[in-house]
């Protein structure tokens, strides 16, 4: 039998907090009693915020993600940053193929798939990203689609580089609208993608889209939801704090 799975909360700040704005985060976040034994947490700051909150957060064990990074170590790819860069920041975690970054981005699921390669090959834990659209959730391709998704996120990659990897299912219909889809059937979903990829068997899957500290603890509580990758509810330490706490209470549910 594996060991229980460490409830993962992940605060991806997508483009929000400037380098001082990161700093009172964190300072607030410091005075705050938090349940570390029980969660981990990481942020996600921007880029250009990676540092300040490398150093203001060196004593507590929060990690450190970033939301994006190239494929490449280097070369002719204006505006891009590469994992080597990252991994000289401190960077332990990455989001890859959030959906932003497909929709808006025009990035590939054969793209995604030479990110988690990149990242794996630098020691970068990757938080690899999927969800349905709300068109292909109504017309019932949600399994279908996700399963496609991950399924080509981890092509040609070994099991047990798999197991070192997270995925978090964000149906985008979800994604900061407010109207999160209910525990039960997100943890259906979930369920498939453990069993999509040889390797995923016990990862932790984190849930995300519209997750706040009022409904953290109901995710939690399923079988196959092992945290969350927040966005809006992660910008505020009050926030934040109750996201682990109610983390806490749903995985012991």
């Amino acid at each position: 039998m594996s060991a229980p799975r460490k409830p993962l909360v992940v605060g991806n700040w997508k483009m929000n907090k400037t380098i001082a704005q990161t700093r009172a985060f964190a300072e607030d976040l410091r005075a705050r009693a938090l349940p570390f034994a029980d969660v981990d947490a990481v942020i996600c700051p921007p880029f250009t915020a990676l540092c300040e909150a490398r150093d203001v957060l060196a004593d507590l064990p929060v990690g450190l993600g970033a939301q994006n990074m190239s494929w490449a170590d280097g070369g002719p790819y204006t505006g891009e940053i590469s994992p080597l860069m990252l991994v000289e920041l401190g960077v332990d975690w990455v989001v890859i193929g959030h959906s932003e970054r497909r929709a808006l981005f025009g990035e590939l699921d054969e793209r995604v798939n030479e990110k988690v390669v990149a990242a794996l090959r630098h020691g970068i834990t990757p938080i690899v990203a999927v969800g349905e659209t709300g068109q292909e959730h109504v017309a019932g391709l949600a399994t279908a689609r996700v399963r496609e998704q991950v399924t080509l996120a981890f092509a040609g990659i070994a099991p047990a580089d798999v197991a070192r990897c997270v995925v978090a299912y964000e149906p985008i219909w979800a994604i900061g609208t407010g109207n999160a889809d209910s525990p039960p059937e997100a943890n259906a979903l979930m369920s498939e993608i453990r069993g999509a990829v040889a390797g995923l068997e016990h990862v932790r899957l984190l849930y995300g889209g519209s997750m706040s500290p009022g409904n953290v603890a109901d995710f939690l509580a399923q079988p196959d939801i092992d945290g969350g990758l927040v966005g809006g509810a992660s910008l505020d330490p009050a926030s934040f704090a109750a996201l682990l706490e109610g983390a806490r209470r749903g995985a012991l549910a």
